[in-house]
């Protein structure tokens, strides 16, 4: 039972995860249309990040989306 249960919650928290990538992108995006003070060098970081994540989120390997989202938002400031 107590199996059951733990698979139960790790998918649908893979799925609220799932759900979440495109609300990271839009995050991203809106802060990085009115970011002051970043490099030219970590704003590119920045986009190829958002990029990884968005790739990653149409492969379905939301896991590895979020991180690379995580990394972007870091980097961001949010």
């Amino acid at each position: 039972m107590k199996t059951i249960l733990a698979v139960l919650l790790l998918s649908v928290s893979a799925l609220a995860s799932a759900n979440n990538c495109p609300n990271e992108m839009k995050a991203i995006d809106a802060k990085m249309s009115s970011a002051s003070g970043i490099s030219a060098e970590n704003m590119a970081k920045i986009k190829a990040l958002r990029a990884d994540g968005e790739k990653f989120h149409k492969e379905g390997k939301h896991a590895e989306s979020m991180k690379a989202l995580g990394e972007a938002k870091k980097m961001l400031g949010i």
